[in-house]
C-alpha cells in the first residue's frame, strides 16, 4: 500500500517513519507547503520507501490512504480525500476542527471509507486506553481524561490556545462549556511524569469519547499547565515553541458498575507526544487501508479501532500503557 502524509510536523515525521518501518507499506509519500523540509523528510526515511508528493495528493492511484498531519484545519482536505475515495485519519485536536470533521460522517459513509478523527496522543491514544478500561464494566457511567506535555509546535500553539478556551463536557445527556484554566484537579500520571495539576481546557476528547459509550453520563478532559500557562494564555506565546517535546502522559479514568458494584480503572501511557502520536496515526492508516477498522464513516479510534489489537502492536512499536493499581 502507498499511504500520504499530509504535513511536514513533529508528528507528521514520526508517522511517516512509523509507516516506512511497516512491512506492507510500499511507499510513503510527503506533501507539505516547504519543499526543503519535505526533501528533508524523504532523506531522512530512504528514497527507497519515501517519495515526494505531486501537486495533488487525491489524485486516482497515487496514495491508498492520507493522514492529515499539517498544522491549520484539514477539513478541506478530509472532503477531497473522501470525494477520492480514500481512507482518511486525522490527527487533529482542536474542538472546531474535531466537530468538523464528524460532521463529514455522511460523506465517508457515502464514499464507503472510515475518517478516522483524533489519531495522536491525546485524544487518539487515549481513546483506545478508555475503550480497553471501558471492556471490564457492565455499564460505564464517567471517562474522564488529562494530559501532559506537546508535540511539536502546532501543539504547543493549540496546548496554549487551549488553557483559553471554553472547556466542552458531557454531563447527564448534554453538553455543558466551562472557563478554560478553571477546575484545578491533581492527576497523577505514570512515572517518571508523576502528579501534575490539571484544568479544564478547549479539548475535544468529550466529542470523540461521549458517542463512543451509550448512556454515559459525564465525559471531561483537562491539560496539565502551571500558573505561567494560566496567566499567558490569553496572550501570545512568550517564546518560541520546541520543534519536538519532551516526555508527556496521558491518564484515563473510567468509572462504572461490574457485576452490580462500583468499580473504577485507571490506564496511562507515557511517551513523547510526538512519537505516540506518529505511531498511532500510522496503524490506523494501515488498518483503514486493511478493512480492519470497525465501520466505515467519521469516529474517533474508541469507535472505529480494534482495541486490542491496535494496543498491542502499539506496544510492540514502544508505545506501552500502565495500570494503576493502588488505592484511590
Amino acid at each position: 500500500m502507498r499511504v500520504a502524509v499530509l504535513g511536514t510536523g513533529a508528528v507528521a515525521t514520526r508517522a511517516a517513519r512509523q509507516l516506512a518501518s511497516t512491512d506492507a507499506v510500499e511507499a510513503v509519500i510527503i506533501h507539505g507547503a516547504d519543499p526543503e523540509r519535505v526533501e528533508r523528510i524523504v532523506a531522512s526515511i530512504g528514497r527507497e520507501r519515501a517519495v515526494r508528493g505531486g501537486a495533488d495528493p487525491f489524485a486516482s492511484g497515487r496514495a491508498d490512504a492520507v493522514i492529515l498531519a499539517g498544522a491549520g484545519s484539514g477539513v478541506g482536505a478530509a472532503r477531497a480525500a473522501l470525494a477520492a475515495g480514500l481512507p482518511v485519519v486525522s490527527v487533529a485536536d482542536s474542538v472546531d476542527e474535531v466537530r468538523s470533521l464528524l460532521a463529514l460522517d455522511a460523506e465517508a459513509r457515502a464514499a464507503g471509507v472510515p475518517l478516522v478523527v483524533g489519531a495522536g496522543f491525546s485524544p487518539g491514544l487515549s481513546c483506545l486506553l478508555a475503550a480497553h478500561a471501558a471492556s471490564v464494566f457492565d455499564i460505564v457511567d464517567e471517562v474522564h481524561v488529562a494530559r501532559v506535555g506537546t508535540a511539536g509546535p502546532a501543539c504547543a500553539r493549540q496546548h496554549h490556545n487551549a488553557l483559553a478556551g471554553s472547556s466542552v463536557d458531557w454531563r447527564d445527556g448534554a453538553w455543558v462549556t466551562r472557563r478554560g484554566g478553571s477546575g484545578r484537579e491533581l492527576c497523577w500520571f505514570p512515572e517518571p511524569v508523576g502528579a501534575e495539576d490539571c484544568y479544564r481546557a478547549a479539548l475535544p476528547d468529550a466529542l470523540l469519547l461521549a458517542p463512543a459509550f451509550p448512556g454515559v453520563e459525564r465525559v471531561t478532559a483537562r491539560l496539565a499547565a502551571n500558573r505561567r500557562d494560566r496567566v499567558s494564555a490569553h496572550l501570545p506565546m512568550l517564546r518560541p515553541p520546541h520543534p519536538e517535546g519532551g516526555v508527556g502522559a496521558a491518564r484515563v479514568e473510567v468509572r462504572g458498575r461490574h457485576n452490580g458494584a462500583r468499580a473504577v480503572e485507571v490506564l496511562g501511557a507515557v511517551d513523547r507526544p510526538a512519537v505516540a502520536a506518529g505511531a498511532v496515526a500510522a496503524l490506523a492508516a494501515v488498518a483503514a487501508v486493511e478493512g480492519r477498522l470497525i465501520r466505515h464513516g467519521a469516529g474517533g479510534l474508541a469507535q472505529l479501532a480494534p482495541v486490542l489489537t491496535t494496543l498491542a502492536e502499539l506496544a510492540r512499536r514502544g508505545v506501552k500503557a500502565a495500570v494503576f493499581e493502588g488505592a484511590s
